[in-house]
């Protein structure tokens, strides 16, 4: 007989986003070594918290860059390159004007990360205990990707408001220095929508990018071990496997730039112009436009990803948060494979 309605919604495990995860993978027992139980609430808040501490610090640390990648996406014109984007920048506001938005960027970049790895840490388990163990080791790719577009479509709603203050303070002459200054001027100007009129954009560069960022990372880490570290993931030590950690983010940090560079670009500009629409924006600036800054793009994100990664994983490691090993086939899919060969 299948189940009421209300006894599928009393145990639906969107009624409390930290519930105990019921999927094969998940522990109720803590193992040696570890502060708390795989796919328990304080796993996930933990992991939330090194989303915050790697989102927040590596986006903060990278500011200056940021800031001449979006000058170069809105004003390409005055600023040529990465190099004279650097000068131009020192000439007319001195080393400190480097540093323009780097307070809504560590505020929402945290709030951005919070959600990004603890949510996204909470959908795996959550998409494979759905899946079963088999299908989720066949689909893993499939697992990552919906994985990380679930927990991205939450994270950029968190970051959207500090994003846009932040352009709007790098790319905006003369219209606020601070956070505390810009707020409350986009909010006169044009209400709640200074805060979210370019969160479908970034859900478009958002989305896509994670979506890679974390399928990739985790396809890298699983091929590195598999075909260019010498010996099995039991073996290293917990430095080797950072260093595992922080190659497999750079590569995947690298694909990232480029699958969402386009939108990156409409945030910027949208967040520039009032008024301005997607497709005004496009017109003006024509499909190479949207390509400008790749090269600052490219270097900032797969730093930024590669040192997320690492900081995100150190975390774990600092904290004893359980770090499960790249996913193996299971012994039962194993045996079906092996009697279809026969």
């Amino acid at each position: 007989m299948s189940p009421s309605l209300f006894e599928v919604a009393k145990s639906n495990v969107f009624k409390n986003p930290f519930t105990q995860a019921k999927c094969a993978t998940a522990s109720t027992t803590i193992q040696p070594g570890d502060s708390c139980a795989f796919g328990s609430p304080k796993y996930f808040l933990l992991c939330g918290l090194g989303g915050i501490v790697s989102c927040g610090s590596t986006h903060t640390l990278v500011t200056p860059l940021d800031l001449v990648k979006c000058r170069l996406q809105v004003n390409a014109d005055k600023y040529k390159n990465l190099i004279h984007g650097f000068k131009v920048t020192v000439a007319e506001e001195g080393a400190r004007g480097l540093a323009r938005g780097w307070a809504p960027t560590a505020i929402g970049y945290s709030a951005q990360g919070l959600c990004k790895f603890g949510l996204y840490e909470y959908f795996k388990v959550l998409y494979s205990d759905i899946l079963g163990e088999e299908n989720t080791y066949l689909w893993r790719t499939s697992l990552y990707l919906a994985s990380s577009a679930s927990a991205e479509f939450f994270a950029d709603i968190a970051l959207s408001p500090m994003e846009a203050v932040k352009v709007k303070i790098q790319t905006t002459a003369g219209f606020a220095n601070t956070l505390r200054e810009a707020v409350p001027k986009m909010y006169a100007q044009e209400g709640m929508n200074a805060f979210f009129k370019s969160l479908v954009p970034l859900w478009g560069r958002q989305i896509p990018y994670t979506m890679m960022k974390f399928a990739c990372f985790e396809r890298t880490v699983e091929l590195l071990y598999a075909h260019v570290v010498p010996k099995p993931r039991a073996d290293c030590t917990k430095g080797e496997q950072l260093i595992v950690t922080f190659a497999a983010g750079y590569i995947a940090g690298v694909f990232c730039a480029i699958v969402s560079h386009p939108a990156d670009t409409l945030v910027s500009k949208l967040n520039q112009e009032k008024g301005a629409s997607v497709g005004d924006i496009v017109k003006k600036i024509g499909f190479g436009g949207l390509w400008k800054g790749l090269g600052p793009r490219i270097i900032m994100i797969g730093t930024l990803t590669a040192l997320q990664w690492f900081i995100y994983d150190f975390v774990k490691v600092f904290a004893g948060i359980p770090r499960p090993p790249p996913l193996e086939m299971p012994a039962s899919l194993k045996a079906k494979l092996e009697a279809k060969s026969e």
